[in-house]
This record gives structure tokens, C-alpha cells and sequence, in this order.
């Protein structure tokens, strides 16, 4: 029994909280465990608290126990190194800081000599001067990092030649906040077989393009030495993260070389820099990224299916692009590491990303009739059920017509293109909310009933009503909620509503 008033919220992936429930308060198999926590259909909480797993109390399931308490104060996540700490931290938290640090990740052998198991040889910037409950947090986040680094759960073997790939994962926090985790795996250098190891940094920041860059000097200077790392990403960290389209130049000296200057631009629009639609339009048709779009808006269970890890994160990132201005509130596993794989279970919504490897294990459930499986690979085609019938015919035809060929666009190019595309699907099945947000001492009330009736077509206002009940749109309308009338209306979203009011009153007009 938790305290009233209740609201729900759905049950968010957070790797580094399951493994550490495994260790300290239950005695079962980490998969078992992972793979039951994820499977939970909901959790329903108290207004502005969460589930801290860390301390037994309120009996969930046999499995384990869990408390409902309020969050920690702010002087319980202190470090003891004082003011200086604390302002360091608030500028990363801030945006300030590129990253929070890189880890390099190794195959080792096991004890037994058997097998290769992958751990942390190398991280900087080492943080000095944690409080318990800080370490607690960092080792669990370090044990998550090696997991989603190597998630194939295969028994390496030392390789002559290996091909490197670049992929994001994202870790989610118990409070639902996300860190993004961008890997490169490749062989390092040496004479003979050897296992490959993965370069890893952690950031707050979304913008793959930009970190891939980056990975590239680490790995130039990897080939030196390990200590040439060092001195580049000291310069990184003390860097400022540019505004959208603008540079910041980073001197770095390389022996035989001299110093260089490598130059990180992010892109102009901010809310693309992590996204390449080249790559979804690459693995699926047209007609099939409308499907799978349809589903995600309706938050269903999706699964992709690939080879490359590379790929796989990035085509998971495009789906969630889509769905601007909404924000995609479930689990979101852009690589599924094996040992997670009956994720797959869960009867709540996810977007997951499988390996091509773990295939048999994904068809194998019982449940995945209900699931939207893609392969992004081969002519299977897409496991279709009643996709195609979600969204409106008439907007899908326009969404269709909007989407260009794309043999001459550029990555920015193609990008504009197609988020324009999907944002005036929105911008024309609910860009009229604020209008029925009525407002009473401060506080606005949204009027759902009036606000589907204002639809004149029926299909679309058939659409319209079963997207005003999924979790993303709910959230959505609560910050409108909380808006002031009278305060500043920003954003893409609103000024394409606004273009789209002012093109509608001109026509009628004519």
C-alpha cells in the first residue's frame, strides 16, 4: 500500500538499479531478476516520490522488497571535498561539461582462463573524495557501462582483424532521468590476436554526430599510447559545450605531429544533433518507417532487429525523433544486452534494439505475437497487425508526398526534411490543445471532450482520441497545464502552429 494521491507512472529500465537490487537484497540469478523487474507492468507512486531500492520496506513481489520515500536531500549527495566538488558538478550538470568521463573497457580472462569477461581498465577523470552513497552509484553505473559495451554475452577469443563500430546506449535513472552512453569497439593495436576492447564516455548530452568525432582523436592517440589520452580529454572537459551551430576548437599535441587543433561544430538544430534518418530510410521503406511510427504513437511494443550495434542505436534514436514534440516515456534499450533478453515479455511498451544473434530468443516467447518485430536487414518485412489502420489515410498519403528522394541530401539536409514531415502530422492532429486548456486562478485544465469534437475529419479525430490517452501526450499537456498564459511561447513546435493557423486563415479568406 503506498500513500495517496496517486498518479501513475510506468516502470522505467534502469540497469544500474537492478544490479545493484541483485547484489544486496536478493539471492537470485541476475537475469532472473532483471528480466522480472522489467516485466512489471507498472508502478503506481506518490506525487513527486521514488521507489528506492536500495532499503527493504514495502513487499513488492516475493522477489524483493522496496520503501516509498521521499528523495535524498541535496546535502546527502555532497562530496566531502566541499564547495569546489559541488561547483564542478553543477557545471556538467548544467550542460558545461562535454561529458561526465570515458572509460576504456577490456576482455579479460576469467579466472579460470576459460573465457573472456569485460572490465574497466582505464577511467578518467577518477573521482576522489565520495561520500558511500556516491561510490554505490558510480559502481553501479560502471558495471552497467561494461555490460552495454559488450552485450552479445558470447565467448570472445583473440581476433587478427576486427571491424570497429561506433553505437549509444541509455542509462535510466530510478528518477527517470537518462545519460547517454556513447561506445566505439575495435581491435587495439599490437602484433597478433587479441580480443578487442570498447572506448566509452558518458554524457548528459545528445549528439552522436559529434561524439563519433571524438572517438576518432581518442582512437589516434590510442594507437600512440594510452597516456595520450589524457591530455586531450583534460582539454575536452574544460572546454564549454557549444550553442547550437556554433564551434569550439580544441588544441591537443600529438608527437611527430605537433599540436593540432580539432574543431567540434554541433549541428543547428539542437533536437536533431542525435538523430540520422539516413540510416532508418536505409533499413526500412517509406511505408514501413509510417508503420512503425504508427505504433510508437500509440506506444506499442516495437523490436528492431540487426546485425551492427551501430546501426541498431542509431535507427532507435530516428523512431524516437519522430515522435516530436512528444517525448517517448517507457523502457527504451537501444541494445539488449543478452542476458536482458526476456525483456522481451514485458507487457508494458518498449522500443528495444536485438541483435541479429538473439533472433531465436525474441520469436521463442510466448507473447510476441502482440510485439511489432522489424529486421532492418534482408526482405523479411515488417510483422504487421493493425498498423497501418492507426494513423489517417489522408495524412499518411501527405506525410508520404513530403518525404523526398534522397539520393542527393545531405545528413542536415535530410534530416530538416523528414522531422518536417512527421512535426505537421502533429501540428494537424492536435495542434489545437491550447485552445481547449482552460484556465482558472493560475493554474490551466485540459478539456479533452471539446478538444477531440473541434476535429472535423472523423478518421482523424478517431486517431486523435486514443492519442490523447498514452502517457507521452499526458505529459505533455501537464506542462501546458503548468504554463502561464501570458509567459513566453517558444519552441519549433509552436511556431509551426502558428505558421499553420496563419496559412489556414489566408485560404479561408481567398
Amino acid at each position: 500500500q503506498v500513500p495517496s494521491p496517486l498518479v501513475f507512472k510506468p516502470l522505467q529500465f534502469c540497469v544500474s538499479c537492478c544490479l545493484i537490487v541483485s547484489m544486496s537484497c536478493v539471492q537470485i540469478s541476475l537475469k532472473n531478476l532483471l528480466s522480472f523487474l522489467v516485466c512489471l507492468p507498472a508502478c503506481f507512486l506518490p506525487r513527486g516520490r521514488n521507489i528506492d531500492v536500495m532499503q527493504p520496506g514495502l513487499t513488492l513481489c516475493l522477489f524483493v522488497s522496496v520503501e516509498i520515500k521521499d528523495a535524498e536531500p541535496a546535502e546527502m549527495l555532497q562530496s566531502s571535498s566541499g564547495a569546489d566538488t559541488m561547483s564542478v558538478q553543477h557545471r556538467y550538470a548544467s550542460g558545461q561539461y562535454f561529458f561526465e568521463y570515458l572509460v576504456v573497457v577490456s576482455l579479460k580472462k576469467t579466472r579460470d582462463g576459460g573465457s573472456y569477461e569485460p572490465q574497466i581498465t582505464y577511467q578518467f577523470p577518477k573521482k576522489d573524495g565520495m561520500v558511500k552513497y556516491q561510490k554505490e552509484e558510480e559502481e553501479k553505473t560502471l558495471k552497467a557501462i561494461t555490460l552495454f559495451c559488450f552485450p552479445e554475452g558470447i565467448s570472445w577469443a583473440p581476433l587478427t582483424e576486427y571491424h570497429s563500430e561506433t553505437f549509444s546506449f541509455v542509462l535510466t535513472e530510478v528518477d527517470g532521468s537518462r545519460r547517454n552512453g556513447y561506445c566505439r569497439r575495435l581491435l587495439p593495436g599490437g602484433k597478433g590476436a587479441r580480443p578487442p576492447e570498447a572506448y566509452c564516455i558518458i554524457s548528459s548530452l545528445a549528439c552522436f554526430g559529434l561524439f563519433s568525432k571524438i572517438f576518432d582523436e581518442v582512437e589516434k592517440r590510442r594507437q600512440i599510447s594510452m597516456a595520450m589520452i589524457y591530455p586531450f580529454m583534460q582539454k575536452l572537459r574544460e572546454a564549454s559545450f557549444p550553442a547550437p551551430g556554433n564551434t569550439v576548437e580544441i588544441k591537443s599535441f600529438i608527437p611527430e605531429s605537433g599540436t593540432e587543433i580539432i574543431r567540434l561544430t554541433r549541428p543547428l538544430d539542437s533536437w536533431l544533433e542525435h538523430v540520422n534518418f539516413e540510416t532508418l530510410f536505409q533499413c526500412l521503406t517509406d511505408k514501413e518507417v509510417l508503420l512503425v511510427f504508427g505504433a510508437a504513437v500509440l506506444e506499442r511494443r516495437i523490436v528492431f532487429i540487426a546485425e551492427e550495434l551501430g546501426k541498431l542505436s542509431q535507427v532507435l534514436h530516428a523512431v524516437t525523433a519522430l515522435l516530436y514534440p512528444f517525448t517517448w516515456q517507457h523502457t527504451f534499450i537501444s541494445i539488449v544486452p543478452e542476458i536482458l533478453i526476456d525483456v522481451v515479455m514485458a507487457p508494458t511498451p518498449y522500443l528495444l534494439g536485438v541483435q541479429k544473434c538473439l533472433l531465436d530468443q525474441v520469436t521463442d516467447q510466448s507473447d510476441v505475437s502482440q510485439v511489432l518485430v522489424c529486421p532492418t536487414e534482408g526482405k523479411s518485412g515488417l510483422k504487421i497487425g493493425d498498423e497501418e489502420s492507426i494513423l489517417p489515410p489522408k495524412l499518411q498519403t501527405e506525410i508520404l508526398e513530403a518525404l523526398p528522394r534522397r539520393k542527393d541530401l545531405s545528413v542536415e539536409e535530410l534530416n530538416h526534411v523528414v522531422s518536417e514531415a512527421f512535426l505537421q502530422f502533429f501540428v494537424k492532429t492536435v495542434g489545437h490543445f491550447k485552445s481547449h486548456v482552460k484556465r482558472s486562478g493560475g493554474h490551466g485544465v485540459f478539456d479533452g471532450r471539446s478538444f477531440c469534437k473541434a476535429i472535423e475529419s472523423r478518421t482523424t479525430r478517431h486517431f486523435v482520441k486514443k492519442f490523447i490517452q498514452t502517457q507521452m501526450f499526458d505529459l505533455f499537456i501537464q506542462e501546458v497545464e503548468k504554463q502561464q498564459p501570458s509567459g513566453p511561447q517558444q519552441g519549433i513546435f509552436h511556431r509551426k502552429i502558428l505558421e499553420h493557423q496563419e496559412k489556414r486563415d489566408r485560404t479561408r479568406k481567398h
